[in-house]
């Protein structure tokens, strides 16, 4: 029996989703037994509850994995030695979180080469990858926590109920320190862009570029 080329992938895809699914139920969080945050944030005029261990300021960033469009894993040591700006977002399918996303692409184009962008939601790497592809989003990376929920749950962003992670920005050094963290106060609100974007620039080590050596001329010789 031949196979075609597109059957042959799409078998090799749902043994990597097999395999990723039955890690994930592994893996399982008992979501009765994490730490609640009741007070936090709001989802118009009424509180959602958060799920997981909350971090602060001058901690070091918990470990996590997630995955790429691929479902390719990736963890936070992977981005050893830079800082980062992690934006958090409920679905990439809401205009806000849309637009957050699309503002923080078009920023991290223009910064130094030690700085990292993640985009971090529980949306399908399918939706994500459809959505990058449309929107042309290629200077940040956007990574999926729907396998494990290890990156929602070892940072106290998961929503009860729901599944989704709330909005939020984390800025992390290149030792691994959290530096900045914005849980925004209401989940249809944006985060404050310059307020990130102004800790990002100055948490991360300047870079210094040789440039060609400049010979100054003497001072002219006068005659006596």
């Amino acid at each position: 029996m031949n196979f075609s080329t597109s059957n042959i992938s799409l078998s090799v895809f749902f043994i990597a989703i097999f395999t990723l699914s039955f890690q994930s139920h592994s893996n399982a969080w008992d979501l009765n037994n994490l730490p609640e945050s009741n007070n936090l944030v709001k989802a118009g005029s009424k509180y959602i509850t958060l799920l997981g261990q909350q971090v602060n300021v001058g901690e070091q960033a918990p470990q996590f994995k997630v995955v790429d469009k691929n479902f390719t894993p990736v963890s936070l040591k992977d981005f050893h030695g830079q800082t980062l700006l992690i934006s958090v977002v409920p679905s990439l399918d809401t205009g806000v979180c849309s637009i957050q996303t699309k503002r923080f692409n078009e920023e991290a184009a223009k910064l130094p080469k030690n700085i990292t962008l993640l985009t971090i939601s529980n949306d399908l790497p399918f939706a994500q990858k459809r959505f990058c592809d449309v929107e042309k989003i290629d200077s940040i990376k956007v990574l999926s926590d729907s396998v494990w929920r290890e990156f929602g749950v070892n940072y106290g962003l998961l929503i009860k109920d729901m599944g989704l992670l709330t909005r939020a920005i984390f800025v992390i050094d290149n030792q691994g320190k959290i530096v900045y963290k914005e849980l925004v106060a209401n989940i249809s609100q944006y985060p404050n862009y310059d307020k990130a974007l102004a800790k990002v620039k100055f948490t991360a080590p300047v870079i210094v570029i040789d440039g060609p050596k400049i010979n100054t001329p003497s001072e002219p010789m006068v005659e006596k």
